[in-house]
């Protein structure tokens, strides 16, 4: 049995260098750029074991917001990429919300393309 499910994931994006500029701002992070079979992706950064994943612009690859619905970690307080989100252009979909004291808080936001994404942030039985 996988230890997680998710091995990897791509947000489709119509403008590459609009998504880099939005999550870059969202995350403070720099993404890493690649081209792959003709396809231009932009990858987060990530150090095995983690899950990976990237922006991925390709004829193929649509985003929207009926599309697929990932949850990144949002760290330990999730106003903080929510602010930076909207500040980068997107738009709040689901304020910080509790689940449960042990699963934590999760919250929603459309990004620059119109896409669904989700964060976590643990909670307290999860941080130990």
């Amino acid at each position: 049995m996988a230890k997680t499910l998710i091995n990897w994931f791509e947000i489709p994006v119509a403008d590459l260098e609009r998504a880099v500029r939005f999550y870059e701002a969202t995350f403070a992070v720099s993404l890493r750029r690649e081209e792959m079979h003709g396809m231009q992706m932009a990858v987060f950064p990530y150090v095995e074991p983690a899950t990976g994943g990237a922006l991925l612009a390709a004829p193929q690859a649509r985003p929207g917001e009926q599309g697929i619905l990932i949850y990144l970690d949002g760290g330990d307080d999730l106003a903080v990429p929510l602010a930076r989100a909207v500040e980068a252009g997107g738009e709040v979909l689901l304020p910080k919300t509790e689940i449960s004291p042990e699963i934590g808080y999760i919250a929603m936001f459309a990004d620059s393309e119109g896409n669904r994404i989700g964060l976590h942030s643990p909670g307290a039985a999860a941080q130990g």
